[in-house]
């Protein structure tokens, strides 16, 4: 064996070395992207059916809306009943309400003034 031969096997020697260093960490490695793709099959089988249940929410709360829309609708058609059955009732009774009123109370100024002597908005003048 030369010197050259025996060079060759201790170089070979330490890249052997090398290697089994550089392997460890490679290994690890590996495991943890074993545990990482474990984690996301983990996450991704949870997730689908969560994803599953909120649509389902989702579907059923619009559904609701639709109703409570309805409700609203029919609650404002009903409002503006109201508001022209109560138009309609100050319009019929109102207007007789108020005449007869204005008649009341000029037939008891009539009375109060007529039991005075003098009428009311007049005022005799002293001298």
């Amino acid at each position: 064996m030369s010197g050259g031969d025996i060079a060759g096997l201790i170089a070979a020697g330490v890249f052997a070395v090398l290697v089994a260093l550089l392997a460890i960490p490679v290994w690890k490695l590996g495991r943890v992207f074993d545990e990482l793709r474990g984690a996301i099959r983990a996450i991704s089988d949870g997730t689908t059916p969560l994803i599953d249940e909120v649509t389902t929410t989702v579907t059923t709360t619009n559904e609701q809306l639709r109703k409570v829309d309805g409700i609203a609708a029919n609650v404002s058609d009903a409002t503006a009943n109201v508001s022209a059955l109560s138009s309609l009732v100050a319009a019929t009774v109102g207007s007789p309400l108020i005449k007869i009123a204005a008649f009341s109370y000029g037939v008891r100024s009539a009375l109060t003034s007529g039991a005075k002597g003098t009428p009311e908005g007049k005022r005799r003048r002293s001298r």
